[in-house]
């Protein structure tokens, strides 16, 4: 396995390139929240659940770009079990898996980008976060999984 605290400060610049244009993709191609998405967003801190976007595919992509690929794999952020992924107010969600316990999750991690201010401020942090403490005893995953709750 890779050290990838190491290597943030090399991987950034594409980590941040693929998320974006990811984000971008959901944000044009992707379905507003409705309904009870709306009220399970705002439930969770979230300040502006009407910019959401959920974009349903059949596996979460991962970059295309092989480092980055294996990393995310490694570092368990996107593999066969995952469900979700959230860049910012774009939201992938494996077809099958819209929950609402998946969405109260996702749509906290949109309230974290929001209190960071930009995908450019957040996913550094959370990649430190998952380089020191693991992907499922990072902080940011920890708050999201408390507000769980929500959505039951």
């Amino acid at each position: 396995m890779s050290n990838l605290a190491d290597q943030l400060p090399v991987l950034l610049p594409r980590i941040l390139a693929w998320a974006n244009a990811q984000s971008a993709h959901i944000l044009r191609q992707g379905d507003p929240l409705k309904g009870a998405g709306l009220t399970l967003a705002s439930r969770v801190g979230v300040s502006h659940p009407e910019r959401i976007r959920t974009m349903t595919v059949p596996a979460v992509p991962a970059p295309d770009d092989p480092e980055l690929q294996r990393i995310a794999i490694e570092q368990n952020l996107i593999g066969p079990n995952t469900d979700g992924l959230t860049l910012g107010y774009g939201i992938f969600i494996v077809d099958g898996c819209m929950t609402p316990r998946l969405v109260a999750h996702e749509c906290r991690h949109v309230y974290q980008y929001e209190a960071a201010g930009s995908i450019e401020v957040f996913l550094p942090t959370y990649l430190k976060q998952i380089a020191e403490f693991t992907y499922e005893r990072a902080p940011y995953e920890v708050d999201a999984r408390e507000w769980e709750w929500v959505g039951l």
